[in-house]
């Protein structure tokens, strides 16, 4: 039924004349300058880069005749050598699915639109068609055909008919009754099929709702029922939990929900669409503070390979029914600069097509149910091509929304039932994202900090991480390989020697809210059975003009080892960082810089020493990267408990740090009891004379998970 593992490799050597000529970025050509003052793009611009992105992967597709499939990448990725046949097939499905996300709009826009002299609504009718057909010879498995579980087919399934219902006239209206009725048996059967209990409800929603728009039988119950759990994932400031916070919320429960009210809901389910409704108009009150200045997509979540999938939260502020919510101008500028982050980098593209990483390919940063096809989901935001041309998302004038009014301050935004922060810095045009409900240890979501213009670094087991607090421990129980928590839980933990050999990361973190400006959150570096006690770090974060002042107490009571990195810095060019450190007494401080951007710390309290590293293949951007960061040990058999003090700065631009940024703190007093009758807290004044109190009352009682 589909590619075997042997002539998908023979088909990745062959590289066609196309694909080695096509090398280039793609360049904004007669940019609009008055229209789009920022970026250069209007409407025009979206149709030559949509067209563009296609002619590369069409460099993989010989004749209308050629299913589109891209060569597998050896390594993380699926499918790999010895994979059953049906993860072939699911290979090439998402491949013809992920694609229509940007040929659905080319073809909405001009039906007649060729792309290397195959049209391509006539080459997804073939295929949609072929693979939808029971019996064909390239059709998809059946539920039935397979054992009793969930599969990828259930997801490009959403996908292909949340573009369907956008834009039916694309493709559907194509078929005649006869192919249609043909293909909803399969489509039928994997719509009632089971599914995950998370986001993935949402496609089995849209392709039943889909059948029953253009009148075929389903089971209503069963679509209401996952209508009621979706809305049942809401829980506040326009977010859904269902695995835990990430950019699925937006990008499927806010933006696949939507298109879903338009074409369907507000016509059968009008009170579950208002409920789904409100929860959009919601976000949108928040959600250009995800974005930096020119429109920066944060590495954050799981599948990053997905980059600017978020992104498509823009043109669906303009399809709710009440389209004022967001500044058109400010909404365009922020989409179009989150597509030309990568798509105007050469290292965006591997085989022709985007990399399975971030800017390059990285795999390591990507999850074990990528394909080569998945990244071309990043493309949602070209739904904007749905919107009619006099829409005000294509009319407005850009403009940077509430970028200039910052100056040098910071914008903070707080989304208490996510537990997140947003951190908007003016004078970096950086925006970050501060963490707080982190239910297990993955750099996509543990980090303590995520910043536009400074990607994240995957976990270094032999210490210095990027923006977490890596622990080692020293406790010669742990050592031997004991159970050092037998007196308190009375079971058995399997602990091993590699506790004390290799540095981890937190293994959860809790929001404890936001204080008088300070942001508290507590980092559990070892989890239950016993919450944590023993091994915690109450994270106490000051947000200042470009970067944070860490007033962090350590609860850690045996002995151990910490380092605090800061952001990577990628060696852009084959140049390494250049580092620089010194010492007064007070404080110490290190920096590092690389064209462009330039990070400081400086520790006052609580740290032993500063140093740097080199990383491999941690960066997201380069092989080699160099990590500052604070590291102390502590050998006492009941270690004390201690504050860390330090600030931590970051820089876009080239230029000195002044004395006064690397001494940012007039005075620091600690006190072993607050006023709030807390152990252990601290007064911070700043160089302005500001005063910032850390009290840690109440820290444990005020956990929210």
């Amino acid at each position: 039924m589909g590619y075997s593992y042997l002539c998908l490799l023979i088909n990745m050597t062959v590289i066609s004349q196309d694909m080695q000529e096509m090398k280039k970025k793609f360049d904004v050509e007669e940019p609009d300058l008055d229209l789009s003052p920022f970026t250069g793009m209007t409407r025009k611009h979206y149709i030559e880069l949509a067209t563009y992105l296609l002619e590369r992967a069409f460099t993989h597709v010989k004749s209308i005749d050629d299913p589109i499939t891209f060569p597998i990448v050896p390594g993380k990725s699926y499918p790999q050598e010895g994979s059953p046949d049906w993860r072939f097939r699911s290979l090439e499905f998402e491949a013809l699915e992920r694609t229509f996300t940007l040929a659905g709009p080319l073809i909405h826009v001009n039906p007649d639109i060729e792309i290397k002299g195959i049209r391509l609504r006539d080459y997804y009718k073939l295929h949609l068609y072929n693979a939808l057909t029971p019996g064909h010879s390239n059709s998809l498995p059946l539920p039935e055909e397979l054992p009793d579980a969930t599969y990828q087919f259930t997801c490009e399934f959403g996908g292909l008919f949340k573009t369907l219902m956008l834009m039916p006239d694309t493709l559907w209206s194509a078929f005649t009754q006869k192919e249609k009725d043909e293909m909803a048996v399969t489509i039928s059967k994997w719509g009632h099929h089971r599914t995950t209990q998370n986001n993935w409800r949402i496609f089995n929603i849209v392709t039943l709702s889909f059948l029953k728009k253009y009148g075929y039988e389903i089971d209503d119950d069963l679509l209401k029922s996952h209508i009621l759990w979706v809305a049942s994932y809401h829980s506040g400031n326009g977010w859904y939990l269902e695995q835990t916070y990430n950019y699925y919320s937006i990008s499927l429960f806010i933006v696949y929900t939507t298109i879903w009210n338009r074409a369907f809901g507000d016509e059968y389910y009008p009170e579950l669409a208002s409920v789904i409704e409100r929860s959009a108009q919601k976000l949108m009150e928040s959600i250009t503070s995800f974005f930096g200045r020119d429109g920066y997509v944060n590495m954050w979540s799981r599948s990053i390979c997905y980059r600017t999938w978020v992104s498509g939260a823009f043109p669906v502020a303009f399809m709710l029914k009440d389209t004022g919510l967001i500044d058109p101008g400010f909404a365009r500028r922020l989409c179009s600069g989150s597509l030309l982050q990568f798509t105007g980098r050469e290292d965006f593209y591997y085989n022709d097509i985007p990399s399975l990483g971030f800017y390059g390919r990285r795999e390591y940063m990507i999850q074990n149910y990528s394909c080569p096809a998945s990244p071309f989901i990043m493309f949602l935001p070209f739904i904007c091509l749905a919107l009619p041309e006099d829409s005000p998302f294509w009319s407005a004038r850009e403009n940077e929304g509430f970028w200039p009014e910052l100056n040098d301050h910071s914008k903070i935004t707080v989304l208490e039932n996510p537990g997140l922060v947003l951190v908007n810095h003016g004078i970096t045009g950086a925006s970050e994202i501060i963490p707080g409900k982190v239910f297990y240890d993955d750099p996509n979501y543990s980090k303590l900090v995520y910043n536009t213009h400074f990607p994240w670094e995957d976990h270094d087991p032999q210490g210095g991480t990027s923006m977490e607090y890596s622990f080692r421990s020293l406790d010669p129980r742990d050592i031997r390989g004991e159970d050092i928590n037998f007196y308190l839980t009375g079971s058995t933990l399997s602990n091993t020697s590699d506790r004390s050999r290799f540095f981890a990361t937190s293994q959860s973190m809790v929001f404890n809210g936001v204080h008088d400006g300070v942001i508290y959150r507590q980092a559990l570096m070892r989890r239950p059975p016993n919450n944590g006690v023993g091994y915690i770090i109450d994270l106490a974060d000051i947000i200042v003009p470009g970067g944070v002042i860490r007033v962090d107490r350590s609860r850690m009571a045996f002995e151990h080892e910490l380092t605090l990195g800061h952001f990577g810095l990628p060696h852009t060019g084959g140049r390494q960082a250049e580092v620089k450190r010194f010492a007064d007494g007070r404080r110490m401080v290190i920096t590092a810089s690389i064209k462009g951007r330039r990070v400081a710390l400086i520790t006052y309290s609580g740290w032993d020493s500063v140093d740097s590293l080199t990383h491999t293949n941690r960066n997201a951007e380069t092989d080699d990267s160099t990590v500052i960061y604070a590291r102390r040990k502590r050998t006492d058999k009941n270690p004390a408990m201690e504050l860390m003090i330090a600030v931590m700065l970051h820089r876009t631009g080239d230029g000195l740090w002044s004395p006064e940024e690397l001494d940012p703190l007039k005075e620091i007093r600690i006190m072993d009891v607050t006023p709030v009758f807390s152990p252990l807290g601290a007064e911070i004044t700043l160089r302005d004379g500001t005063l910032y109190k850390v009290y840690f009352g109440e820290i444990d009682g005020n956990r929210r998970w």
